[in-house]
């Protein structure tokens, strides 16, 4: 590979790329991370996707991976690096996000008038399981989210509070794990403020109202806490005053299910599906659930009418005049 090639290969640090592709590559990532404003995680997914492509073509064609060489792919050689994937152990999911991946790619490359490369639109993609989310009941959801359910937890009481703070979050506003840890001291909902304003997926931002058991129980970890914290710090803290990992928490849940009896599918995010089914089976509308979850579209929000199947059932023939 030639010297500017290579350079310009590792500042991208994807893969094997001579110089026009590796700038293409690093446009498109550059274009990603400004105007589309994907997340860091996004990001890095997408990277390390397309990474495994060049290394595959790289290998497949004897050749160092260039824009001409994408045009020359064909169906067949992308449905070879979708079997050597899939042998690897990767799941349809996983090659959902790397064709998505590299038809942006395609289309960035296009619309900047570089090269054609129709080939990945032409490709048919892998079907994907549909799995239902698994929400908990009224009952238990409450149980985990209660602060009482830790009784016999040998852990301090702070950190007992926390936790069910931080849960309260999940099922009492419908937020994400990552959301909740996100929240800033001096945005804390406390004092009366009865909503918040969360940046979800995308740097998309979203108002949810704060209902007054989470209040309560962000105060009392509040109270408890030991550390100063910070107003542009986090929210919640570790025990030794840092930022909170998600694991603590979904560490903090595995104990509950133990204790409760609760199956695995028991999760901190079983809470931010818990939320929306309770609110749909108490007569809440989709639109409405879609914002408050921060869901770019309705289909994705639509997934919980499955789960309330019969509540609709109920409600439609009580409203049906034919069903009478």
């Amino acid at each position: 590979m030639p010297q500017a090639a290579r350079s310009a290969s590792e500042n991208l640090a994807v893969g094997p790329a001579d110089a026009q592709l590796a700038s293409a590559l690093e446009d498109w990532l550059s274009h990603l991370a400004g105007e589309r404003r994907v997340s860091p995680h996004t990001l890095a997914a997408y990277r390390r996707d397309v990474g495994q492509f060049l290394h595959f073509l790289s290998v497949h064609f004897g050749e160092t991976p260039s824009l001409a060489l994408f045009e020359k792919i064909e169906p067949a050689d992308l449905r070879g690096f979708l079997a050597a994937r899939r042998k690897s152990g990767a799941g349809s999911r996983s090659l959902l996000r790397q064709l998505s991946g590299l038809r942006s790619l395609a289309r960035h490359v296009e619309r900047r008038g570089v090269s054609k490369l129709a080939v990945f639109s032409a490709l048919r993609s892998p079907k994907l399981a549909r799995h239902l989310p698994k929400a908990l009941t009224a009952q238990a959801a409450s149980a985990v989210v209660d602060v009482g359910s830790r009784a016999g937890d040998q852990r301090p009481d702070w950190i007992l509070a926390r936790d069910a703070a931080v849960l309260n979050l999940l099922y009492g506003a419908g937020l994400r794990i990552s959301e909740a840890l996100s929240i800033a001291r001096k945005d804390a909902p406390t004092g009366g403020l009865d909503h918040l304003t969360i940046l979800g997926k995308g740097g998309k931002s979203r108002n949810v109202p704060i209902i007054a058991p989470v209040e309560r129980a962000i105060a009392a970890y509040l109270d408890l806490c030991p550390y100063g914290l910070a107003p542009d710090g986090p929210l919640f803290v570790g025990a030794k005053g840092g930022p909170l990992s998600a694991r603590i928490i979904q560490l903090a849940v595995e104990r509950l299910r133990g204790a409760l009896g609760l199956p695995e599918t028991a999760t901190p995010h079983a809470l931010r599906h818990s939320f929306a089914t309770h609110l749909l089976g108490r007569g809440g509308d989709l639109r409405t659930i879609q914002e408050l979850l921060g869901h770019a579209t309705l289909s994705t929000t639509q997934i919980y009418t499955a789960i309330d199947s019969t509540r609709l059932i109920e409600a439609y023939r009580g409203a049906h005049p034919r069903a009478r």
